[in-house]
């Protein structure tokens, strides 16, 4: 058997690559847009792909099914209970996908999705009749499960979805022997649960012991634990559900202009028109000058996730980036489904560092800084702008929290006139944020230099700590 797990870090997402070694027989479960990895393999390996699996119609990104599926002809198959509009096999309960000796069980998993589905792999070389693994995809995670409340607007209540997930958990999975690992979709940092581990995969008896979801409970309780206190999803799981469901333009039809340079009053012209201009530039050099009106998410960090939850993905965008970086940049907004992509600026940061009428800068705060301003006796109002469960670990006293995923739609509740000092666990979020804010008074927003981490590891003399108590 063949078992290769593609993980990618900045959207903490894993794919899978299965095959018969004697057959030659191959799966794709669950691709990235982007699919260069797997065709890579798939010739190396000298394998031919018969099947790409989606163990559920996705959120958090756009997969790469029909890609695939165009480059190598292989048919789509998703859980029987999928709404899609694109040619694909059912599987249902029970069924059995025959590579050779390598065999996939389906299981039909309803609770993070009512298509979703888990898989069941036996390897020819194991023990009779007893799966070597179990790819979970959203309904278990390591640590976690599958949010349920991501279906609402299709008038599935997440209450509805949390008690057949529990249904799912102890009548699919839980009867499984400890030896089998376990394979999700997802890891630390995904929006598609609140506390994954970082662990790519583990066996299903430790996630006995250690899993929340799989603790004996009543089902109200789980239904009630499931569904309290998930965080605000991020906007653009929405936009990239639909796509999903429905028959879009490839890849690398989206990229095709994207890297189009545009020199900068072609630029200002589609700003005004209304585009979004996108610095992908790290945030020490969009604090040192940037164009007027631009929103920043930087390459270096999660920077797909993030653009989804500022940018609007009906809207074009216009990008500026560091020399070489468009490629990178346009293709990862490609994985969200953001393909609006109308080309970038024409030199980059250099085409407006003269015009003074189109620069904009943002003041960046050392921990000694802010310390210093808080004590006057006009302090600037903190804005804490990290997830609930950073802020419960520790918070700078008498902080606002307004969670970046919130920001958008809430930036109309933070006072105007008063100086703002934004932070964040390490300054990435912070200055996505003060992008977002600064139309309203750039000279009155900055941000703390290092965030969180920075300002845990500088504490006033005398002090015993730098953090308040949640």
């Amino acid at each position: 058997m063949i078992l290769r797990q593609y993980y990618l870090e900045c959207l903490s997402h894993a794919s899978y690559l299965l095959a018969d070694e004697a057959t030659r027989r191959a799966v794709v479960i669950d691709p990235q847009r982007d699919t260069e990895q797997y065709e890579a393999d798939l010739s190396a390996l000298g394998l031919r792909l018969e099947r790409i699996i989606l163990t559920h119609v996705h959120a958090d990104f756009l997969a790469g099914h029909l890609e695939l599926q165009r480059r190598t002809g292989a048919r789509i198959a998703l859980g029987a209970a999928a709404e899609v509009d694109y040619d694909h096999d059912s599987l249902h309960d029970g069924d059995v996908l025959d590579l050779g000796g390598v065999r996939l069980a389906v299981l039909e998993t309803p609770g993070h999705t009512p298509e979703s589905i888990c898989l069941l792999v036996h390897d020819p070389e194991g023990v009779p009749d007893r799966p070597h693994a179990i790819l979970t995809g959203d309904t278990l995670f390591i640590g976690d499960v599958g949010r349920p409340d991501l279906m609402a607007s299709t008038g599935v209540t997440a209450e509805t979805l949390a008690g057949r997930l529990y249904d799912s958990l102890r009548e699919k999975i839980l009867p499984l022997p400890d030896e089998i690992l376990v394979y999700p979709a997802h890891g630390a940092g995904s929006a598609c649960g609140r506390n994954l581990g970082s662990e790519t995969f583990a066996p299903l008896g430790a996630q006995r012991r250690s899993n929340w979801a799989l603790q004996p409970m009543p089902r109200a309780e789980f239904v009630r634990l499931l569904v309290q206190d998930q965080p605000v999803a991020p906007a653009y799981f929405g936009w990239a559900a639909d796509l999903n469901r429905r028959v879009h333009p490839l890849l690398d039809e989206g990229l095709e202009g994207a890297v189009r340079p545009l020199p900068l009053a072609e630029v200002l012209r589609l700003q005004a028109d209304g585009a979004q201009i996108l610095d992908t530039r790290p945030a020490a050099e969009f604090a040192a000058g940037h164009l007027a009106g631009s929103v920043q998410v930087g390459l270096d960090g999660r920077f797909a996730s993030w653009a989804g939850v500022v940018l609007d993905p009906r809207q074009p965008i216009v990008l500026v980036t560091a020399p070489g970086a468009a490629p990178e940049s346009a293709m990862r907004l490609g994985r969200i489904g953001f393909d609006q992509v109308l080309g970038c600026l024409e030199g980059g940061a250099a085409a407006f560092a003269a015009r003074a009428d189109l620069v904009r800068r943002l003041e960046r705060l050392s921990p000694e800084e802010l310390r210093r301003e808080l004590a006057t006796s006009e302090p600037p109002l903190v804005v804490d702008v990290r997830s609930a469960s950073e802020r419960a670990a520790g918070r700078i006293e008498g902080s606002l929290h307004l969670p970046l995923e919130a920001l958008p739609a809430r930036r109309h509740e933070l006072p105007t006139g008063r100086r703002l000092v934004l932070h964040c666990r390490s300054g990435y979020r912070s200055m996505i944020a003060a992008s977002l804010l600064e139309p309203r008074d750039g000279s009155r927003i900055a941000d703390l230099d290092g965030g969180m981490l920075a300002w845990q590891g500088s504490p006033p003399e005398g002090s015993s700590g730098s953090c308040a108590a949640a």
